[in-house]
């Protein structure tokens, strides 16, 4: 599939929004087994309509985009422990409001550069749930889905999710095997070694620091 693969990462990451709500239960992944897929593929359909019915709005308004990506990224995304992840030994010791902090730059840069790309999925695109696997150390589960648009080969992607007070919330996503969060995390290693978090933040926000596109394997 050639297409962005940073956009394909983010664009996959809102089809998940709008997570149902599900009773807490001592072990998630096993007792809600399924319901993490359903959540996925229940609300793409719902995000890709949206966007479908709303395009010429967004285009001709790209705050109402913004505003549209924000809210189901606040509603769908674990912004702060997708952080944690890719600031990895960067993190350790730093302070909650230092990794809200890296969080927020680094989805906004994003959103700046890539946020207009989600209203270039034409062609009726939908997903189709493939399995749903408990991660290691009841972290969560994996949810593998395949990315279905006329014209392409299907498109593997893979959600990490974990289950918050009876919410699945997505913490990782994978494109063809690539993970947002290793991706991030080899990316930022050098300016975190260099500058710290906060700095970092600093120039994520400016776009004096750029969030580089993976390169992938797409046709």
């Amino acid at each position: 599939m050639k297409t962005k693969l940073l956009s394909a990462v983010l664009a996959s990451a809102l089809l998940a929004a709008t997570p149902t709500l599900l009773l807490a239960q001592t072990a998630p992944a096993a007792a809600t087994q399924g319901s993490a897929t359903k959540t996925v593929i229940d609300s793409s359909t719902r995000i890709l309509s949206t966007l479908d019915q709303r395009r010429a709005e967004f285009r001709k308004d790209p705050a109402a985009l913004r505003q549209f990506i924000d809210g189901e990224l606040n509603r769908a995304f674990d912004r702060d422990y997708a952080a944690r992840l890719v600031l990895g030994i960067h993190g350790r010791g730093a302070s909650d409001a230092d990794i809200k902090l890296f969080a927020d730059a680094m989805a906004d840069n994003l959103m700046q550069r890539y946020g207009s790309a989600l209203l270039d999925f034409e062609g009726k695109p939908s997903f189709r749930g493939k399995s749903e696997t408990a991660l290691p150390g009841n972290r969560g589960v994996k949810v593998s889905t395949e990315l279905l648009r006329q014209g392409s080969d299907p498109t593997p992607v893979d959600y990490l999710m974990r289950n918050i007070n009876g919410q699945w919330k997505i913490f990782d996503v994978m494109i063809e095997g690539i993970s947002y969060v290793q991706t991030f995390k080899t990316q930022f290693d050098g300016p975190l070694r260099q500058k710290g978090i906060v700095e970092v933040a600093k120039e994520l926000r400016s776009g004096g620091l750029q969030v580089a596109q993976p390169a992938g394997n797409g046709k």
